[in-house]
């Protein structure tokens, strides 16, 4: 049997993820389609059990190898949900630190500016600058200030990294 857990970055006390609201919205829409792809392949198998000689029938061994996938996507899923911890950023309080769903700007050592917002180990998405906030980098950032310079270990060694900005999305009216 496989391991439906994810070995990723710890999880909260009690097992929970911290995702957005976005995230946690992408997830259920995920299971619901999967869902529905379960029950369209779910036909798919009957009809081809029905017709007779399993062993020769390919429509039913493609079947049943799609429907375990399924099937394995929505313990997943389902499992992740169950422990996720929605925080949504707009709400932070505590605007002059980093905490999850913050977008950073800092400088490294060869004065590069890179931006990023920590986000869930789901929504990680290098390309659009969102990075897991299990990540070695997020890590350091964590908790740090406005110039505070935070040191993240890399397979290159340790880097320092010097807090040049950090945002929240706004607040929702209301």
């Amino acid at each position: 049997m496989e391991d439906d857990e994810d070995d990723g970055p710890p999880r909260l006390p009690g097992g929970k993820f911290y995702m957005t609201p976005e995230g946690h919205d992408r997830l259920k829409a995920e299971l619901a389609a999967q869902r529905s792809d379960r029950h369209r392949v779910v036909e798919i198998v009957a009809w081809a059990a029905s017709n007779g000689d399993r062993s020769e029938n390919a429509d039913y061994k493609e079947g049943k190898r799609r429907l375990r996938e399924i099937d394995r996507r929505l313990r997943f899923l389902t499992n992740r949900i169950a422990h996720a911890e929605v925080v949504d950023p707009a709400e932070q309080t505590q605007r002059d630190r980093v905490f999850f769903g913050a977008t950073v700007t800092y400088a490294n050592e060869r004065d590069e500016e890179v931006t990023v917002t920590i986000v869930g180990v789901d929504e990680a998405d290098m390309g659009a600058g969102k990075i897991s906030i299990g990540s070695p980098v997020a890590l350091a950032l964590l908790r740090a200030r406005r110039g505070d310079e935070v040191t993240v270990r890399t397979p290159r060694g340790p880097e320092m990294l010097e807090i040049v900005d950090i945002r929240y999305p706004g607040r929702m009216p209301g």
